[in-house]
């Protein structure tokens, strides 16, 4: 399932490069806002509520989806540009194990924990 998972979040990942190679934009605009959307860390600056919030909201695909098709609806190609950083960004952060945060810490995702070991926590391996 985990395999299945990951190919999922490869598609997403490759369908939001698909859609920026149809934007007006120059190849470089998409590296350059490829991590735009970790800005949303800031928000633990606040503690771990607001800032699983702000982090989970920027992370969300729904988000990502609403962003980009208002942009295609409204014909505003600066809207899809920010939806598809949105979902390309988070597909690429699930394919690496980065999943949508809880309020218990950073570290904590919907997809299991996630960094550097934890103090008091031992390897099994």
């Amino acid at each position: 399932m985990k395999l299945l998972l990951k190919i999922e979040e490869l598609a997403q990942l490759l369908l939001a490069l698909f859609v920026f190679t149809y934007l007006p934009y120059a190849w470089w605009v998409l590296p350059a806002t490829f991590l735009l959307p970790d800005l949303s860390m800031l928000g633990y600056v606040a503690g771990p509520r607001v800032g699983a919030v702000c982090y989970n909201l920027a992370h969300h695909k729904a988000l990502a989806l609403a962003v980009g098709v208002a942009g295609w609806v409204l014909g505003l190609p600066l809207l899809v540009l920010a939806g598809t950083v949105l979902l390309g960004h988070s597909a690429f952060d699930r394919l690496l194990g980065y999943g949508l945060k809880h309020t218990t810490g950073f570290h904590d995702t919907h997809l299991g924990q996630v960094g550097a070991k934890h103090v008091g926590t031992h390897s099994t391996h």
